[in-house]
């Protein structure tokens, strides 16, 4: 036996020792309150649940929007056909485009091409007691007319489809920004204990199938528990979440445990938020092995709302689908919802493949904001219904190409004017007007944040020795649309 030396035992009780095993002890305090929060009963522990509260706490103005759903239209849809009634360009039809409108400007593909006009090929009516202007391709929105406020004025500045999604996603075109879902999970925090914050659905229409990248739901630079979360709209929603054969929960409860205490043990030796993202991760994976089934078992629900819908086979994924499952994804405190229908691209063959988008999408956007009002969640829940970008009003063979000037959004719920048409463009669609209710996609975002309580200038990210933010250096709140 080695003789105890207490000489030698008091030299090694230095600095670096007492802190070495206390960021253990530490550790594994938190690891503890982690996996057992009961086990520590302070006042000043985290929340139970562990997840993030948001830092805008408390929100800078009265809150009126808790979450958003975001109905994003990939490729484009036509302004001209859907909200922006324009009778002199119907009459212009066919002859040369002005020039004056166009010299000087950014075209895309029809840089440098003879313009001749495209008249809108569709009826336009006046809906609701508002009397907005809607194309007769989308009664069922034209239904509910006095609900959503139309946006005729926004404008961009990314002419091509995946510069164009990251922009109004991120507010830049710069790979690695985080997107608004993420903003705002990092400004307010999460309202659910077993989903994510931030879920992402797509689906694809017949034709003008625009393609969508997984950067347009990005965390970016913020931590990457603030990443979007595609589900699959068709079959298990999550990849594996359900059990191997053999494999039990209360052994799947074991290996989370044991990876959870592994990467404790390194979190206090290397500081580094994605170690604790990673822990927390784990954690919402395991509750979602029974929250996932539940939310996306439609067994429960009424035929006459899958009716309205539209729905003829539950997660069959169509858009339809997904609008329900939004719906719910909502009930159960999901904070920012995105639903991409890649279906309108229509550089060609405008005339037949646009009423078929419209049909796929009409009913079930109507669906979506019919059932959250009669829920009593349409007060406090936000939707935005619209694409990267317009489409020209000069013609494109049999189509229309990108166009950046002008086109149009409807927001409604969350704190936002029913019945109000917002915004215009010139007597052709070609340019926004440039009044007091112009909207770039900055001054969207800035709206959007403003109306979930938060002031989008103090909503900041210190990265790379600078202070980021959604809105950049830009934006403005548009106040006129506010309830």
């Amino acid at each position: 036996m080695t003789p105890f030396d207490l000489n030698e035992f008091q030299q090694s009780i230095n600095r670096r020792t007492f802190l070495g095993r206390a960021a253990y002890g530490l550790g594994g305090l938190a690891l503890a309150s982690l996996l057992d929060p009961g086990l520590i009963g302070s006042a000043s522990a985290a929340p139970a649940s562990g997840k993030w509260k948001g830092l805008v706490n408390p929100p800078h103005y009265p809150v009126k929007a808790r979450r958003i759903i975001h109905l994003c239209m990939a490729g484009g849809p036509s302004h001209l056909e859907s909200f922006d009634y324009k009778p002199e360009l119907k009459k212009l039809d066919g002859k040369p485009f002005p020039e004056s409108f166009t010299k000087g400007q950014q075209l895309a593909q029809l840089q440098g091409a003879e313009l001749k006009a495209r008249g809108p090929f569709c009826d336009f009516k006046k809906w609701g007691k508002s009397g907005q202007e809607i194309s007769t391709l989308f009664p069922e929105i034209g239904g509910v007319a006095d609900d959503i406020c139309i946006v005729r004025s926004m404008h961009t500045e990314q002419i091509n489809h995946d510069p164009a999604h990251a922009f109004m996603n991120s507010g830049s075109i710069i790979k690695g920004r985080p997107s608004m879902g993420s903003w705002l999970l990092y400004g307010l925090g999460t309202a659910s204990d077993n989903l994510p914050g931030f879920v992402v659905l797509t689906s694809r229409g017949a034709s003008g199938v625009q393609p969508v990248s997984a950067r347009q739901w990005s965390s970016g630079f913020l931590p990457s528990k603030f990443q979007g979360v595609q589900f699959q709209s068709k079959g298990d929603p999550v990849h594996y979440v359900g059990n191997p054969d053999g494999v039990c929960q209360s052994t799947q409860r074991q290996i989370v445990e044991e990876v959870n205490r592994l990467n404790g043990m390194l979190a206090d030796d290397h500081f580094d938020p994605e170690i604790q993202t990673r822990i927390s991760q784990y954690e919402l994976a395991f509750r979602m092995q029974t929250s996932v089934p539940e939310l996306t078992d439609f067994k429960s629900e009424p035929q006459h709302v899958l009716d309205m819908y539209g729905i003829k086979t539950p997660g069959d994924g169509t858009f339809a689908s997904n609008c329900l499952l939004a719906r719910r994804l909502a009930e159960r405190g999901v904070r920012f919802i995105q639903l991409y229908h890649r279906a309108w691209d229509h550089h060609t063959n405008i005339e037949p493949d646009m009423p078929i988008a419209a049909r796929a999408v009409d009913r079930a956007s109507a669906a979506l904001l019919a059932d959250l009002k009669q829920r009593g969640l349409l007060d406090d829940t936000l939707i935005l219904w619209g694409g990267e970008f317009g489409r020209t009003p000069m013609g494109q063979g049999t189509g229309r190409d990108h166009h950046i000037n002008a086109f149009s959004v409807w927001l409604a719920g969350g704190g936002v004017k029913g019945g109000l048409t917002y915004g215009r463009t010139d007597e052709l669609g070609y340019k926004f007007v440039d009044d007091n209710e112009k909207m770039h996609v900055h001054d969207l975002h800035a709206t959007m944040l403003r109306l979930c309580g938060i002031d989008h200038k103090r909503l900041t990210f210190r990265y790379q020795g600078r202070d980021f933010r959604l809105t950049d250096v830009a934006g403005d709140v548009a106040n006129g649309i506010i309830a």
